[in-house]
């Protein structure tokens, strides 16, 4: 018995000379050993960063433009045509000046101012209100309401025995609005008042566009 432990001795002494070391092998753990962390897949990989949703286009532009304001508006009156006794008519044109939209919709009010006279200084047109639509005005753009006006002839009595009244301006108010724009009155353009008669021959009409 004693021999072959001796023998066994030997071949392993062999062995290790032809070899070299035997490799040290660790122990078996008891736990095994993380594996390696599977490389993300395309789910997992982070997407590219996302800005916020600009905004959309600004209120403004789809906005129902507002009621033309005064401040908004300048005023002006043109030549006198197509008389027929003694009646013709002026255009009244309201032109926007700022920078924004705006809508006039209705009859601007028209009221003549002038020396002293039996019906008193001023003189309200009737406002005529058939054909009323919404006109949109683009900055520096104009819209006119026809100013029917009856002058006096020879004969001709107005109210109250008013003759050959001669206003020296014109004092409107856009419509929905409560400040005025002032125009000065055709030089000589006589106006017969008319202020108690039911169906008068001078009065203002709704808004047109031009």
């Amino acid at each position: 018995m004693r021999a072959l432990i001796t023998l066994s001795v030997l071949i392993t002494a062999v062995l290790t000379g032809c070899g070299g070391p035997a490799p040290t092998v660790a122990p078996p753990s008891s736990s095994a050993a993380p594996a390696p962390s599977a490389a993300p897949g395309p789910s997992a990989a982070p997407g590219p960063s996302v800005a916020p949703a600009s905004p959309g286009p600004s209120a403004a532009a789809g906005e129902v433009a507002a009621r033309c304001h005064t401040a908004q508006l300048s005023a002006r009156l043109g030549p006198r045509t197509g008389t027929d006794g003694g009646q013709g008519w002026l255009p009244l044109t309201y032109t926007n000046t700022s920078d924004r939209l705006c809508v006039l919709r209705g009859v601007p009010g028209a009221d003549l101012h002038g020396p002293s006279d039996p019906n008193g200084p001023v003189y309200s047109l009737f406002r005529q209100s058939t054909g009323i639509r919404d006109i949109q005005l683009r900055p520096g753009a104009g819209a006119s309401a026809r100013l029917v006006v009856l002058s006096y002839e020879d004969g001709s009595v107005g109210s109250f025995g008013s003759k050959q009244w001669l206003p020296t301006q014109l004092v409107t108010i856009p419509p929905g609005e409560t400040t005025s724009l002032t125009v000065p009155w055709p030089a000589g353009l006589s106006v017969l008042r008319q202020d108690s008669a039911t169906h008068p021959g001078s009065w203002i009409e709704p808004f047109t566009a031009g």
